[in-house]
């Protein structure tokens, strides 16, 4: 073996396989980690947060957790709609990409707090004793607003969908009414023609183009 094969072996490295294998490994032990750590604080946190929100209050426990079950809900629900809405505009790719960010962002809260329910770590329970006693009915108040969230994202899909399709039947109906205008205008300038060169529609000879 010479020194250029030498070389060129210590220039190429390891093969395309082995790069990929190596980078997925410490993609998932990236993930794991990110995973535990997160599971130990999120939880903790966002129960001092609302902790902080309803300051031990029953009422305010249970407004706040309508709050978030409701609205992050019934938004992320719509933007996913969007999603699929926008897939036959122009720029639908860059459009899909945002609303699904977005979707994921408004729904944190409620993500945070089904951690909260169940988690089976530390951070969860440590958790579900800070909503206990510093935010009682905040739990219950965002399952039943996360229900009518998402009845009212149904509605807003629903009632978007047929307005979307009304408008498609009316454009429609608009070009085929105008296409029989144009035909029938078209007809009219014919028989117009004929009666001017004495002739009637039934006097065109058989076999004879007609427009």
């Amino acid at each position: 073996m010479t020194n250029s094969d030498v070389e060129t072996g210590s220039r190429k490295g390891l093969p395309p396989w082995a790069k990929k294998t190596i980078a997925v490994v410490v993609a998932l032990i990236v993930l794991v980690i990110a995973y535990y750590a997160l599971a130990a604080f999120v939880p903790r946190w966002w129960a001092q947060r609302i902790a902080g929100l309803a300051d031990g209050g029953f009422t305010r426990g249970v407004l706040w957790g309508l709050l978030f079950g409701i609205l992050c809900t019934a938004i992320p629900i719509s933007l996913l709609a969007w999603i699929w809405q926008v897939r036959n505009w122009r720029y639908h790719r860059g459009l899909q990409i945002v609303f699904g960010v977005l979707a994921l962002v408004v729904a944190l809260p409620n993500l945070m707090t089904l951690a909260v329910v169940l988690g089976t770590g530390n951070g969860a329970h440590a958790g579900e004793r800070i909503l206990d006693v510093d935010a009682p009915g905040f739990r219950g108040a965002t399952l039943i607003g996360a229900i009518l969230g998402a009845l009212a994202a149904m509605v807003f899909v629903v009632a978007l969908t047929r307005y979307r399709k009304r408008g498609r039947d009316l454009k429609q109906a608009r070009v085929d009414l105008e296409r029989r205008r144009v035909e029938q205008e078209r007809l009219d300038a014919r028989r117009d023609a004929e009666k001017e060169l004495g002739r009637s529609v039934d006097d065109v000879p058989p076999g004879s183009h007609r427009l």
